[in-house]
């Protein structure tokens, strides 16, 4: 990278995720086997759980999760309105009523009073989403539901290696579910992983990716006694997975760099506040998020000067499928505006961080 090139995030191949996929291919097993096998054994215990089951993606991981939860119509299924869109559409793959509620301003993740106050005797689950990697309030959160026997499903698409009060995210809930899209740490291309410590709820897992089958069959004479699709993970995916866990320490240290060299270089400057990661107690980011003045403006005079960000998702309710009044949700009306990620690529130099932090203080000086 350098200062014309700062991408706000990109994926990374090298020889090694090469020449795992051509291990596979060599092998004549490509489908879903042992290398998958393994990806999930990794997966689980980089987060401390029991047992992961790899699917097609975080999408998926929260469709099955659900689903193994017995959602389905005439249920409901709280998520925060702001999250990927995702959240909420896995919910209505379902047929299940996904209910939205308001954001905390200071950490952009779900707030706990108005997820409180959206319980109804429908309400079959609770997803909370770990934004960019900084944790939800896990101990209110499961305190409200565990006393009213709901149960927890964590959306931790952007939280692997993020750890909260020593433990995983991912790992408070009956489910976390995890994303390996391009834009994460590690990359299956697509990709999903669900982890539980349940092991009557990992094997109706198993059975909901894999045609009704809790171990694997031959595409012959099966059985399949209960109703199951098909998202399995290959292992073409896995192979450059397991290739890509190799360098996540690396990765998360550079990300965590990055973090705090934003923290300290744009401390005090009026105009933008960098979202806080508690990194000395485990907690990872994914990318840097950023609540900025004239957001837009900033976006583009940072493009202008070869320094690429993401503005925030637009909040669930003011997307067509779910379209609700914006009074009903007046924080994350009023704060996703100013929301965005500043470039978080783990290609990122300490020169390339500060660069970008002396044209953020330009821009709010000028």
């Amino acid at each position: 990278m350098n200062q014309h090139n700062i991408t706000w995030w990109q994926p990374g191949f090298d020889e090694s995720d090469q020449e795992q996929v051509r291990r596979v291919i060599a092998s004549g097993y490509v489908n879903e086997g042992k290398v998958t096998e393994e990806f999930e054994r990794e997966i689980a215990r980089l987060v401390g759980a029991k047992f992961g089951v790899g699917v097609t993606s975080g999408t998926t991981a929260l469709y099955l999760s659900l689903i193994a939860l017995g959602v389905g119509p005439g249920d409901e299924v709280i998520v925060p309105d702001v999250t990927f869109i995702a959240t909420a559409s896995a919910v209505a793959m379902t047929h299940a009523t996904p209910v939205l509620v308001d954001i905390d301003p200071e950490t952009l993740n779900i707030s706990v009073a108005a997820m409180e106050a959206a319980i109804t005797v429908k309400t079959k689950a609770v997803v909370p989403v770990h934004v960019s990697g900084r944790a939800a309030l896990m101990e209110p959160i499961l305190q409200v539901c565990n006393a009213r026997g709901i149960p927890v499903v964590e959306d931790a698409a952007e939280a692997l290696c993020s750890r909260h009060m020593g433990r995983g995210l991912g790992t408070f809930g009956i489910m976390g579910c995890f994303s390996f899209s391009p834009n994460k740490t590690i990359t299956t291309g697509q990709g999903g992983m669900i982890v539980t410590d349940d092991a009557q709820i990992h094997q109706r897992l198993r059975e909901l990716k894999d045609q009704g089958r809790a171990m694997r069959g031959t595409g012959g004479d099966d059985a399949h006694p209960v109703l199951g699709f098909n998202f399995k993970l290959t292992n073409l995916q896995t192979a450059v997975g397991l290739a890509q866990l190799e360098k996540l320490p690396a990765r998360l240290e550079r990300i965590r760099r990055t973090y705090s060299i934003y923290r300290d270089e744009l401390a005090g400057v009026a105009g933008i506040r960098i979202l806080p990661f508690d990194i000395d107690n485990g907690e990872q980011p994914q990318w840097v998020d950023a609540l900025a003045d004239r957001r837009n403006d900033l976006d583009a005079f940072l493009g202008k000067n070869g320094a690429g960000c993401r503005r925030f998702w637009y909040p669930i309710h003011s997307q067509k499928p779910y379209l609700r009044s914006d009074l009903a949700f007046p924080v994350s009306s009023r704060v996703i505006r100013d929301a965005l990620w500043l470039p978080s690529a783990f290609q990122m130099t300490d020169d390339d961080a500060r660069l970008v932090s002396k044209l953020v203080r330009e821009f709010y000086n000028a």
